[in-house]
Formats: structure tokens, C-alpha cells, sequence
């Protein structure tokens, strides 16, 4: 018995140790609102309303549910900005590591302006306005099946423009493409 009793402050002091080593994972959700400005945040950013971001560093994703409007100007985001049955969308002079992508809006116009995205920017069967302007894309810029109107002008595109099925169709011009100018924006 005296020699567990002697090395119980040992094995407490390890395993407390390892505790402490262990990664911090499951980092979370964080809801917004409220409104986030210049911090990081270490993990997803969750909205169900109206969520303005200004100068905040997103560590994981930004994820727009039903009813959730999203302003982002001058954000970081490691990981995509994802919208689906949202009001609006508006990103501005920021930077996305992964995607954006767009499906189901119905709220008002929507704006995806001055950004570096690393990935793609995904517009899919969205009901109102988008404007794509002066952004510089890694990958493809994607618009199938969008109802509101929607005006791509000014883009930098590494890889495809694509759109199809869109009502009416695409407008705009200026794009340097280094891929391919597909069907409705060929001539964008």
C-alpha cells in the first residue's frame, strides 16, 4: 500500500500532463449574431440571422442557414463560406482558403466582390441577384439553375467559367479565364 500511496502524486502530475498536451479538439461552433469584428475565431461560425463580420479570422468555416444573412468585409476564412436556403450573401475584400458556395438564396441581392478564394465560387439555383466582381479565383467560378438575375464581370478565374440553366442568363464581361469559357459565359 505505501508504494501506490508514494507514487499517487506522480501519476496525478502525468495525468495532468497528458491533459494538458491533448489538442484542443472539437474547437466548436460559434453563432452569430452576435456580431463578430477583428478576432480569431477557432473554429465554424454558425448563422441564423443577421451576421456581420469585419476583419474577423475564421479558423474553420462559415456556415448560412435558412433565414441567415451573411456581411463579411475584410475576413479570413481557412476553410469554405457555405450558404444554403439563406436570405442574402454578401463577402467582401476577403480572403477564402476553400470555397464559396451558394445555393437556394431568396433574400435580397448578393454581392461576392474584390475576394482572393482559393477554391471555387458555386452559385446553384439561387432566386435573387448575385454580383461576381473583381475577384481572384484559384479554381472554377460555377453558375447552374440561378433564377435572380446574376452579373459576373471583372474576374480573374485560374480555372473554369461555367454556367448553365441560369434565367435569366449571365451578364458582365472582363473575365480572364486561364481554363475554359463554358455555354451561357462564353462570351463573358
Amino acid at each position: 500500500m505505501r508504494v501506490d500511496t508514494a507514487f499517487r502524486p506522480l501519476a496525478t502530475l502525468l495525468a495532468l500532463g497528458c491533459i494538458g498536451l491533448a489538442p484542443a479538439a472539437f474547437a466548436g461552433d460559434y453563432p452569430c449574431p452576435p456580431n463578430r469584428g477583428a478576432v480569431t475565431i477557432d473554429g465554424d461560425i454558425v448563422v441564423k440571422g443577421i451576421c456581420n463580420l469585419r476583419g474577423t479570422n475564421v479558423k474553420g468555416n462559415v456556415k448560412i442557414y435558412s433565414g441567415g444573412t451573411l456581411t463579411a468585409t475584410g475576413v479570413r476564412v481557412d476553410g469554405n463560406i457555405q450558404a444554403e436556403n439563406a436570405n442574402a450573401v454578401t463577402v467582401r475584400s476577403s480572403y477564402v482558403k476553400g470555397d464559396i458556395q451558394a445555393k437556394y438564396l431568396k433574400g435580397s441581392p448578393s454581392y461576392i466582390e474584390n475576394n482572393t478564394v482559393d477554391g471555387n465560387i458555386q452559385l446553384e439555383s439561387n432566386r435573387r441577384s448575385i454580383m461576381v466582381r473583381a475577384n481572384i479565383v484559384d479554381g472554377d467560378v460555377q453558375a447552374f439553375s440561378n433564377t435572380g438575375g446574376l452579373v459576373i464581370r471583372g474576374n480573374t478565374i485560374d480555372g473554369n467559367l461555367q454556367c448553365k440553366s441560369n434565367r435569366p442568363a449571365p451578364t458582365g464581361g472582363n473575365n480572364r479565364v486561364s481554363g475554359s469559357k463554358e455555354d451561357q459565359c462564353r462570351r463573358l
